[in-house]
């Protein structure tokens, strides 16, 4: 693929197409972020949570935005002998069991209270022992408890308090694309200052935070670091992500940027969505990295 000349990072593939400006935090994290986030996975086989699901609030439906980035590192950390549980609310809970081999893996966090949500997730952990959490294209509470869409309105009331469970865990990891994803708490106070970035951004921080033109593509490039590690190529093939994209569609996804029930996501085509994989997949062979290319 002809870009890839000039791409010689994950965080270079994944920052591409950028329409939200978020590149602009780049200078704010160190330059192997991906890698990073990785290295916090490298623990020995164990329990994952893995947080996604955004509402959309003029259809109430959830995005196509998180939850194939979700399965694509859950299908990652899968490979690598990980027991992965994917949490979310009643919006996006329905989506995922549907596309789960393993519907038991889909935790349903109930909208409720922020004392009951902290109870709740205090309980989870204690459940399942995760030993690390991801977040993906999950929003996160500002500074005076309120959860914002990008256009600032305020989506508290269709939103369960998923932070909690990043409130009380060592080992954590935030992938967004607007500011306002758990994890973006990280660059709080430079959030604000940046051009169409929003002014009253999440709080919540996460211990790695991944930075993408599209949350699903930070989900990629995370897998794409975890591939690195592994020597193994983790990364969903070509087919297995355009059909797990139409499929949420079919189930009543819809893009976020319009709302509508079209096959693509933040307005990016399956074609372009496919072009940033091809390229992590070319930068994963220049590693040396070649099992299962497709």
């Amino acid at each position: 693929m002809a870009p890839t000349a000039n791409l010689q990072s994950i965080e270079d593939i994944i920052l591409q197409k950028d329409q939200k400006n978020i590149s602009a935090l780049r200078p704010y994290l160190p330059p192997d972020f991906c890698q990073r986030a990785a290295a916090l996975l490298s623990h020995p086989p164990g329990n994952v949570f893995i947080v996604t699901g955004f509402m959309i609030l003029s259809v109430g439906k959830t995005e196509t935005d998180g939850p194939p980035g979700a399965l694509a590192i859950g299908q990652a950390l899968k490979k690598l002998g990980h027991r992965v549980y994917y949490v979310t609310d009643r919006y996006t809970a329905p989506l995922l069991r549907a596309m789960t081999a393993d519907g038991d893996a889909v935790i349903d966090f109930p909208i409720m209270d922020a004392p009951r949500s902290e109870a709740f997730a205090l309980d989870l952990l204690k459940k399942y022992q995760p030993a690390s959490l991801i977040a993906i294209e999950r929003c996160g509470r500002t500074a005076d408890g309120q959860y914002l869409n990008m256009s600032g309105k305020d989506i508290s009331a269709h939103n369960a308090k998923l932070d909690y469970l990043f409130d009380h865990h060592p080992r954590t990891i935030g992938i967004g694309d607007g500011g306002n994803e758990i994890g973006m708490g990280n660059l709080a106070p430079i959030i604000p200052q940046i051009d169409r970035l929003p002014k009253k951004p999440t709080v919540t921080p996460t211990t790695q935070l991944i930075i993408a033109s599209v949350s699903n593509w930070g989900g990629y490039g995370l897998a794409a670091a975890l591939s690195k590690i592994a020597r193994r190529n983790l990364l969903p093939s070509l087919p297995e992500e355009r059909t797990a994209i139409a499929r949420m569609v079919e189930l009543g996804a819809v893009d976020g940027m319009k709302g509508e029930a079209v096959v693509k996501v933040d307005g990016f085509s399956l074609d372009e969505n496919e072009e940033i994989l091809v390229a992590l997949m070319e930068w994963l062979k220049e590693q040396g990295v070649r099992e299962g290319l497709s």
